[in-house]
């Protein structure tokens, strides 16, 4: 992962779907799955679930008694009270987060500790400080940050080589075909720092996946459907139409629009593993053939065509207040 020594299989597991909706058995079953299946990277966070996602990673760590066999990756940042220091990028909060993480998920450390967003308004050296103080207390193995702008983790970069701190290993971003922007700044800045790229929402919310016909009618289990709001958002009459377009063109290349979704962003450019957040075993087996494939020049250019380099049909950075770009919806 980046020029670190960390190694992941070329897909990773992400679990926001755990108890919300998915029980315990299934989530459980999932994570049985990917690791028989060859994943080894699990990705949650605090505020998945209010805390519950990490409680079911923790239980199931301790009955499989395989905490060696899995890079364990979470997140802070959000809300996880109603004091103002119980949320941000503090030190204070960011230390008794780590903390409450590692009791649930029942582990002394976390393989890689990440900034869910930025906090614009704490000093850098701050966040990173409190960062370092846990990779050097054993309790963090790596750290990296989510869903933050290029200049911000070239800020923490330099920061973290004049105070000799721990340096992020990763970004986790939002990044699909149908949303490309990370590929004007981001992209390079990893490539030339040695930064891993995990991107989410890799499959568009179920449009790259085929689920969508009608933006105004999204499948009742979906995330539009089920938590609105900035899920519904991303949704839209534009990307929908691309989105039909990208699963026609993967039937016709042999393989499920799911399948070629996952393919598209692992094959990119500086991405060390594309997160996939499965609701069933089904759906996980059915990607796992993916960690051995790879993209043809013409399918690459057939998916340029769909979606451009660097530019974006839907938003899926409309979780990060920092960004400030509008994509029409029509």
């Amino acid at each position: 992962m980046g020029r670190s020594g960390l190694k992941v299989a070329p897909l990773g597991l992400g679990t926001d779907n755990f108890a919300n909706p998915l029980t315990e058995p299934e989530a459980h079953a999932i994570l049985d799955a990917a690791v028989a299946g060859g994943i080894n990277l699990i990705d949650t966070s605090n505020s998945y679930s209010s805390g519950e996602s990490e409680r079911i990673i923790g239980r199931w760590l301790q009955q499989r008694r395989n905490r060696h066999v899995v890079v364990l990756a979470t997140k802070v940042h959000y809300p996880v009270g109603s004091g103002p220091n119980d949320r941000g990028n503090s030190r204070r909060h960011i230390l008794a987060a780590c903390e409450d993480s590692l009791r649930r998920l029942q582990t002394d450390h976390i393989d890689l500790y990440q900034l869910h967003r930025p906090s614009p308004e704490i000093p850098v050296e701050e966040t990173l400080y409190a960062l370092d103080m846990l990779v050097r207390a054993g309790k963090a193995r790596y750290i990296g940050a989510t869903t933050h702008p290029a200049w911000q983790v070239m800020e923490a970069l330099m920061v973290s080589e004049l105070r000799n701190f721990a340096r992020f290993i990763s970004e986790q971003p939002p990044y699909n075909l149908l949303d490309r922007r990370i590929e004007n700044e981001l992209v390079p800045l990893a490539l030339k720092h040695g930064l891993g790229l995990l991107p989410w929402g890799s499959l568009a919310a179920g449009m790259l996946a085929g689920r969508y016909q009608d933006a105004t009618a999204p499948p009742p289990d979906s995330r539009a459907a089920l938590r609105g709001g900035i899920y519904a958002e991303r949704v839209t009459p534009r990307a929908v139409e691309a989105g039909r377009r990208f699963a026609a063109m993967a039937q016709e290349a042999g393989m499920s629009p799911a399948q070629l979704g996952l393919l598209w962003v692992k094959e990119q450019s500086g991405v060390t593993a594309p997160l996939y957040g499965p609701r069933t075993v089904e759906q996980l087996t059915h990607a796992l053939p993916i960690l051995e494939m790879r993209l043809s020049d013409e399918l690459r250019a057939a998916c340029d065509a769909i979606n451009p380099p660097g530019s974006a049909v839907a938003n899926f950075h409309n979780s990060a207040p920092w960004m400030k770009m509008r994509i029409p919806t029509e």
